[in-house]
């Protein structure tokens, strides 16, 4: 084995090894990307994280500082390593979605539509009417958690205890919703290509339409604890100013975008599962700061329980996966008595009267469909802005890529521009109001 340096470099090199060219890089720059020599005594360099509760446990902040004021910070990502978009080239279509639900957890149910959309895209399918349905409530529910733990982080990192205590109490109602119709709390794999894992079960409806009821009152209380607090507002107005100029040159999308200004959401400019046909607003605010950002996501629940509600109304009784039974999996959708597998009537079928139907039921489950070949890309709204699907297919049953604009990475390239030039105290909102989830961040 020989290894080589690059002279340009000194930090990285590579050998060949038995299983071929292996890369390695050292680090070791330190005085040179972030050392104090050339400024001076006066600056200081501090590190904020990866502890820190605004970094959301995996986030490391560079900060330069002269007194309290912030002269020049750095993101620094990487502590997750799941490699989650390499893992889904070795496992089926279906079981991809296993694995995207896991990249933002707070909003996993926004991973699995987006990558069955794009999926579906690629096969040419559609999902049945009271799948896309379905769909849409759980997403409007998940949006509603989302925002919730949004709120509640925000308490926590600007010393408002209530606030966090409040909305994980009020999470705790949606996330019983969502086990009682996925089966888990988070990470559920309940959107698969082709439709849903299961139908709704019995009772589900009614305690939806509980939860709307009870909802409103626990929004006004936030509003009531919160909104006009004057240390609450002292806190956040003008921190983190980023207007909308900023946004679009950032790429910067959802409430961050929104609280500049400009009224983008893809439901209403690129739908899908028949967003067009529901009727909501899309919030925004004119202060470019972490106080229209609160403000922008706070009036977003109220919307997504409107949306909830209309979608309640209109579920029509029919299949939630496609009919193509070259597709569908699961292929029988109702679950068995201990709440896991497939049906004693499927069970029955495939392993008692049809032996064709066993061989097929166990090329499906371990081989997969085969999807034609091709690319596409497919956005959709999470709660934290534009969440794209790259999915590229080589007409195999396995995908041969899968990349993700995850928002929380394209947001966080706002940091330098909302915290430089303001101070160190102000860095907490600004981190807080952007509401990034690392494990979007380090997929």
């Amino acid at each position: 084995m020989s290894t080589t340096y690059d002279p340009a470099d000194p930090y990285a090199g590579s050998r060949e090894t038995t299983e071929g060219r292996v890369y390695t890089v050292t680090g070791g720059d330190w005085d040179q990307t972030l050392g104090t020599e050339a400024y001076g005594e006066e600056r200081l360099v501090v590190n904020m994280g990866p502890q820190h509760p605004s970094t959301h446990g995996v986030l490391r902040l560079v900060l330069d500082l002269e007194g309290e004021t912030v002269t020049k910070a750095r993101v620094v990502i990487g502590y997750l390593h799941t490699g989650i978009e390499k893992n889904t080239e070795y496992r089926t279509w279906t079981q991809g979605t296993t694995f995207v639900t896991r990249m933002d957890y707070l909003a996993p149910l926004y991973n699995e539509a987006g990558y069955c959309l794009a999926v579906e895209k690629l096969l040419g399918v559609q999902a049945p009417p009271r799948a896309q349905t379905i769909r849409v409530l759980v997403m409007e529910l998940n949006r509603i958690a989302s925002h919730l733990v949004a709120l509640a982080t925000f308490g926590m990192e600007m010393g408002a205890l209530t606030g966090m205590t409040n909305g994980f109490r009020e999470r705790e109602l949606v996330l019983d919703l969502l086990e009682e119709i996925t089966g888990l709390r988070m990470n559920h794999a309940y959107i698969r290509p082709g439709g849903l894992a299961q139908d709704l079960p019995p009772g589900a409806v009614e305690h939806i339409r509980e939860f709307l009821e009870a909802m409103p009152a626990r929004v006004a209380d936030f509003h009531k604890l919160l909104t006009g607090q004057p240390i609450w507002q002292a806190r956040l107005k003008d921190a983190g100013y980023l207007d909308v100029t900023g946004c679009v040159a950032l790429g910067i999308t959802g409430p961050v975008l929104r609280a500049a200004g400009l009224p983008w959401d893809l439901r209403k400019v690129e739908p899908y599962l028949g967003y067009e046909t529901y009727d909501f607003e899309v919030p925004t605010a004119d202060t470019c700061d972490a106080w229209g950002r609160y403000l922008v996501r706070m009036a977003e629940v109220n919307e997504s329980l409107k949306i909830i509600e209309q979608a309640l109304d209109r579920l029509e009784p029919g299949p939630v996966m496609v009919e193509d039974k070259k597709i569908a999996w699961p292929a029988q959708l109702s679950l068995g008595p201990d709440g896991m597998g497939n049906s004693l009537e499927h069970v029955k079928h495939i392993m008692g009267q049809s032996m064709e139907a066993l061989i097929h039921h166990f090329k499906l489950v371990t081989e997969g469909f085969r999807v034609p070949a091709g690319q596409v890309y497919v956005p959709i709204e999470s709660p934290r802005g534009e969440l794209g699907y790259h999915v590229v297919s080589d007409g195999g049953t396995r995908p041969w890529r899968v990349h993700v604009r995850d928002p929380s990475f394209v947001n966080l390239q706002a940091t330098a521009a909302m915290s430089e030039g303001g101070m160190i105290a102000d860095v907490i909102a600004a981190i807080a109001s952007l509401d990034p989830v690392m494990g979007g961040c380090d997929r």
